[in-house]
């Protein structure tokens, strides 16, 4: 493991996880001991290269999926109802980072009508909005935009039959079966806790990006999964970034 800086974050990381972007050359950084998150050596970095894991698509024929959440030193996912508020500026430049990496997003219905999902602001990049019941306002811009799709059972109706759908499952969502009917090579797992939680039940989570924001918040939020069975699935840690007293902290799959 080394010591990198990105901008003003420190980050000790797996180099064996990382590809580097052609053309990057980010400037040198000096190391203050004093903020050290894991030992040198020292070396140059980007956020883009901190992230720029090269990913292929699963050996089930589906997108490697990365989970994506911010959560609160005592494991809230929410403040009063809203992540907005445990987010900060580097959390949202690491979020656009990986959707800039990102070919597809996968969200579930409630995230998508609490935090008035949009279009993306990367061209091609589409938002998958799962849903048992198709219960959404398709007019949105997400959807009128073309950006946004449906994934959801085989046998539920919509509103508005010109969006364009992922179906798979009777009553619920064939989570499997929908994520091999997605192209790319990278899809962005956004939340909420229920849909995490069913992703991890089925094993469809390679990848994990936490970020652990500085706010104790108490209160009944919930957790980065909600209602899921009990799991044992293990994780290898491949990097910890410190910045603005945030942890953006990065799990991988283990391999055995």
């Amino acid at each position: 493991m080394g010591l990198q800086q990105v901008d003003n974050l420190w980050i000790g990381i797996d180099r064996s996880h990382l590809t580097h972007y052609a053309g990057s050359n980010p400037p040198p950084f000096s190391i203050s001991p004093e903020r050290r998150v894991f030992p040198p050596p020292a070396i140059e970095t980007t956020v883009a290269v901190a992230y720029g894991a090269t990913r292929e698509r699963h050996p089930d024929d589906r997108p490697w999926i990365g989970l994506c959440m911010v959560t609160s030193i005592d494991g809230s996912t929410v403040v009063d109802g809203d992540s907005q508020a445990l987010s900060g500026s580097a959390d949202r430049e690491v979020m656009a980072g990986l959707r800039r990496l990102a070919d597809v997003v996968v969200v579930g219905a409630s995230t998508v009508r609490k935090e008035g999902y949009g279009p993306p602001s990367k061209p091609g990049l589409t938002v998958g909005v799962v849903t048992r019941s198709g219960n959404l306002n398709l007019e949105t811009d997400l959807f009128s935009s073309g950006a946004g799709f449906l994934i959801l059972p085989e046998d539920t109706p919509i509103a508005n039959p010109s969006v364009r759908c992922v179906r798979a499952g009777h009553g619920t969502v064939d989570l499997l079966a929908a994520m091999q009917q997605l192209s790319g090579t990278f899809a962005q797992l956004e939340g909420g806790p229920l849909l995490n939680a069913a992703m991890f039940a089925a094993d469809l989570v390679d990848e994990i990006n936490i970020t652990i924001s500085p706010l104790v918040v108490g209160g009944l939020g919930p957790r980065v999964t909600q209602s899921a069975p009990d799991l044992h699935g293990r994780f290898e840690l491949a990097h910890v970034i410190h910045a603005d007293d945030f942890l953006f902290i990065r799990y991988l799959r283990r391999s055995d």
